[in-house]
């Protein structure tokens, strides 16, 4: 019986570990805004109307790293925002204000301390009543 529910939580643990963006980051979304340390309104495209967008990640077992999100539209850096990790278990967030007229795609970049990408994700900024 312990063979089974040890074999059972692995399975598990691998399962929730294989949903991961990262070996390192469990969460790693775009949002309406941030309260209480978890995002809120998670978001993979906004209409030009939404004047911000945030960006979360739940980092996980980097304590005394420097992670930073590095923000791009068309090519270009438009921010970079650095975090100094505190523990093994870590949530942090940017944000960006956007123009109205910057529609198109946007990236952040996870990158650890020697500039190595963790993950890359990207949102679509449309105008409002754009359809793809």
């Amino acid at each position: 019986m312990k063979k089974i529910i040890a074999i059972t939580a692995f399975l598990l643990a691998n399962l929730v570990w294989a949903e991961w963006p990262h070996s390192n980051i469990s969460q790693a979304v775009f949002a309406r805004s941030v309260a209480d340390r978890a995002p809120l309104g998670i978001i993979s495209e906004a209409e030009n109307s939404l004047k911000k967008v945030y960006f979360f990640t739940n980092i996980r077992h980097l304590s005394g790293e420097k992670i930073t999100h590095r923000w791009s539209y068309k090519g270009k850096v438009k921010a970079e925002i650095s975090f100094e990790i505190g523990s093994k278990r870590w949530r942090v967030w940017s944000s960006k204000n956007l123009w109205h007229n910057w529609t198109g795609d946007w990236k952040v970049e996870v990158l650890n301390r020697a500039g190595d990408i963790l993950l890359s994700k990207k949102f679509s900024y449309k105008k409002a009543g754009e359809n793809e």
